[in-house]
């Protein structure tokens, strides 16, 4: 038997209106098109197997797949009951899901099949073979999404995959069911009425999409902790897929791809994109992630500010103590005699302490919003890696920004109430100065510090406020 291969991959809506409803919206209706157009290309692959990763099979111990030949019953979407009901029949290879299982478990993954009548099938597995696969001719396999599952956990569950598509010689096709944006109304709409219900939203799609039509997959995977800083929703459900066929495809930035439709669905972003595994020769980013061939098992998940943004940290293995993220290199605080340093404090981006004792007073280096940690700009950052202007909420950062000041005082034996003198820089002073003083006046304007406010052209890190402190020390 020769070597099996992924012979391409599709991304999905899994919003029931293009199965029920495509007549009742255009876009809906060109996303049903563009559903019909890629199961005809999966048709003319030949391709002998459709692997399902859904992000509307949420689980929570482990990796769950389902291993029923033949799941039977009726599928009624939670939110959207009012349009139908989807009777489903689907051909399930049992013996490639029992195969998935057992390799994800040699690579160090929980993982475990499903194999009972009425299970019931989620809404994005239901919608993709129905649309994707009509006459139940390429026999499928579905798993589950899991909520607490990092990168290098997801992208073990690839390569577990992948190694028995291999040593079956299957010629499969990898489908990620998905929203891009996910945020969606909260009151029921006209359907002539749909739209994407944020512009920030669109604007993040569209990027994503411009990515995947350049087959840059890799780019996409790594995109996501930017996104994940910038929408208002912290969910992971675009980033887990985006990771899942990243490594599916070997993590690859070179695939040929093609968006089909790109469409609303009741507020949230719903696309039919093709990536095939020809080089395009577009990729300029190489894969910088661990490359992990065994789960350890640690996911952080305790932790929920780090388990959110736990893909943004890596660490600079020559120096042991810097870290690349939002910005220059972060370093561990210089420790001195008279030095105070917090742990509950962001690092610095330099060699310098968090505050020195002088006598009767505490001297604090300057402070930004930026969060232990994880490095999360509150409010989002002023603008991305590449230099483009964001949208970000100013009286956000000014709170950030006090509350590790008085982080820093409570290190100390104080608290905000010692402030003697701020120095306060703007980056942007026209924009920006009213926010910070309403937030000054809640805060610190109780307290009665002196201030300087100063407007500068930029900071180290994409942050647009920074304080400069002298308090009473304890």
């Amino acid at each position: 038997m020769s070597d099996g291969e992924l012979i391409g991959s599709y991304i999905v809506p899994v919003h029931p209106h293009t199965v029920l409803v495509p007549e009742q919206n255009e876009g809906w209706g060109r996303l049903r098109d563009a559903f019909e157009d890629a199961a005809q290309r999966i048709k003319d692959s030949e391709a002998d197997l459709l692997i399902i990763y859904s992000t509307t099979w949420p689980s929570i111990i482990g990796h769950q797949i389902i291993s029923d030949p033949n799941p039977e019953w009726v599928m009624v979407d939670n939110d959207f009951h009012d349009l139908g009901s989807i009777p489903y029949s689907f051909n399930i290879d049992e013996n490639f899901a029992h195969a998935w299982n057992e390799a994800n478990q040699k690579r160090g993954l929980k993982s475990r099949t499903i194999a009972y009548h009425g299970f019931p099938i989620d809404v994005g597995s239901v919608v993709a073979l129905k649309l994707l696969n009509p006459d139940n001719a390429i026999p499928a396999v579905i798993v589950s999404s899991n909520v607490y599952s990092n990168r290098a956990e997801t992208t073990v569950l690839a390569k577990a995959c992948m190694d028995v598509v291999k040593s079956t010689g299957r010629k499969a096709i990898a489908i990620a069911a998905m929203s891009l944006s996910n945020r969606m109304f909260t009151k029921p709409i006209e359907p002539k009425d749909d739209r994407i219900h944020s512009l920030k939203d669109d604007e993040w799609n569209h990027k994503i999409l411009e990515f995947l039509s350049e087959g840059r997959l890799e780019d996409v995977g790594q995109l996501s902790r930017t996104i994940h800083q910038q929408i208002r929703v912290n969910k992971v459900v675009t980033f887990k897929p985006m990771w899942w066929l990243s490594g599916m495809n070997q993590n690859r930035n070179d695939l040929t791809g093609e968006v089909l439709a790109y469409e609303a669905l009741h507020g949230a972003g719903g696309a039919v994109v093709h990536l095939d595994p020809a080089p395009s020769g577009t990729g300029d980013k190489e894969y910088d992630e661990d490359d992990v061939e065994y789960f350890s098992g640690e996911r952080n998940v305790l932790d929920a500010e780090q388990s959110a943004t736990e893909e943004l940290v890596s660490n600079d293995s020559d120096t042991g103590d810097k870290i690349e993220q939002n910005g220059p290199a972060l370093w561990e605080p210089t420790e001195s005699e008279d030095s105070v340093n917090s742990a509950a404090a962001p690092k610095p981006v330099g060699a310098y302490p968090h505050a020195r004792r002088v006598g009767d007073l505490l001297y604090l280096s300057g402070v930004g919003p930026r969060q232990p940690g994880t490095n999360a700009i509150p409010g989002g950052p002023i603008h991305d890696e590449s230099g483009t202007t964001l949208d970000y909420d100013i009286k956000a950062q000014t709170q950030a920004v006090i509350d590790n000041i008085t982080r820093i005082l409570e290190e100390a034996g104080g608290s905000i109430d010692d402030v003697l003198d701020v120095t306060t820089f703007l980056v942007d002073m026209d924009r920006d100065f009213q926010g910070y003083n309403e937030v000054w006046a809640e805060t610190l304007g109780q307290v009665g510090p002196t201030r300087t406010t100063l407007a500068i052209r930029a900071l180290p890190t994409p942050i647009a406020v920074e304080m400069k402190v002298i308090a009473k020390a304890r």
